[in-house]
């Protein structure tokens, strides 16, 4: 199982606004994006200077399935969304056991 973390900096600029946006965005890609088999979005909690704003984390069968996603219409929708409102992202994409 291939394990998909992006970590993200939202923009100050109508943030709470566009994390909502984002998550909502994000968690509405299980039932669209065919290869995806789990998601997780949880905005931050605890402030901080090392501290992020959203992490997401999503789930895939093998490698194939999260090129499948990478270049989905849904995926590369909410994508272009977060491109305009994030300051910068972090990804990490790693096997994991089922």
């Amino acid at each position: 199982m291939i394990t998909h973390v992006v970590l993200m900096k939202f923009k100050p600029e109508n943030k709470t606004q566009h994390m909502a946006q984002a998550r909502d965005r994000l968690l509405a890609m299980l039932d669209r994006v065919e290869s995806l088999r789990g998601i997780e979005v949880g905005t931050n909690v605890v402030a901080g200077e090392r501290a992020l704003d959203l992490a997401l984390i999503t789930r895939f069968d093998d490698l194939a399935g999260l090129s499948a996603y990478a270049t989905h219409p849904v995926h590369v929708a909410v994508k272009q969304f977060l491109q305009d409102v994030l300051e910068f992202s972090f990804v990490v994409d790693y096997d994991a056991p089922a």
